[in-house]
């Protein structure tokens, strides 16, 4: 494999997930007896394509996230390296970056809370991004009607929204992670874009430049509430059954 053609995760594993409730950091809570942030390593790791997983540590967390990776098996093809996060997502995205060697040339971004992914669509991004696109996301197509809202704002909880418009369900994905990009134009992004963006790629996207779709997984949901543990517990069971572990 080329040294252009190498490709980086960066896992920015720095929140509390305070929607999960008191307790540790999301990233760090159990599925399954494992660590979620271990069963996201080893779904990026699963792809022979990654030769590298960053994760982005709670600034006062870092040694027991290294501790963590030296306790779980990892795959021995992949090298693995933790670095102190920043405020915000965004912050630990880029210190992620920055601790990127010489020779990396596409980089994926995956939530940590994203445990389940599809190793078919880890492959796929990274396909996407070699063929010459500058950033890719993996999504899926809404199975629920889309309303968008005037929000009533934080003062008023549960009170009504008046709904203002309907977007066309059939021009709308859900977006997942890991999201890929070309090394440079990721690098560029946080170097140029200084708004609090929700994702990666629409940092890219105020650079101008084309974001793709590429097809996501079902299993690729994101672990927010106290019932996406229990699906994911779910999927789980159904993986060790299907495949005799």
């Amino acid at each position: 494999m080329s040294e252009e053609s190498r490709t980086a995760v960066v896992i920015p594993a720095a929140g509390r997930g305070v929607r999960l409730g008191p307790g540790a950091p999301k990233a760090l809570r159990a599925l399954n007896g494992t660590p979620m942030l271990i069963h996201a390593v080893r779904a990026m790791a699963a792809s022979r394509a990654v030769s590298l997983v960053v994760v982005v540590a709670p600034p006062e967390g870092a040694a027991e996230v290294k501790t963590l990776l030296a306790d779980h098996a990892l795959p021995e093809r992949t090298d693995f390296l933790v670095v102190p996060g920043g405020a915000t997502r965004q912050e630990s995205v880029k210190l992620g970056l920055d601790a990127l060697p010489e020779g990396i040339g596409v980089v994926l971004v995956h939530d940590a809370a994203r445990p389940l992914v599809p190793v078919d669509t880890v492959d796929g991004v990274i396909e996407a991004v070699r063929e010459g696109a500058p950033a890719v996301v993996p999504a899926l197509p809404l199975a629920d009607t889309v309303k968008q809202v005037e929000p009533a704002g934080p003062d008023k909880p549960g009170a009504p929204e008046p709904v203002v418009a309907t977007p066309e369900r059939a021009r709308l994905r859900a977006v997942q992670t890991p999201q890929g990009f070309d090394r440079d134009t990721l690098v560029r992004a946080h170097a140029t874009v200084t708004d609090n963006v929700t994702d990666d790629a629409s940092m890219v996207e105020q650079l101008g430049l084309q974001v793709v779709v590429v097809p996501g997984h079902e299993e690729a949901f994101k672990v927010t509430r106290p019932l996406d543990l229990v699906l994911a517990e779910a999927v789980l069971a159904r993986r060790r059954a299907n495949d005799g572990f």
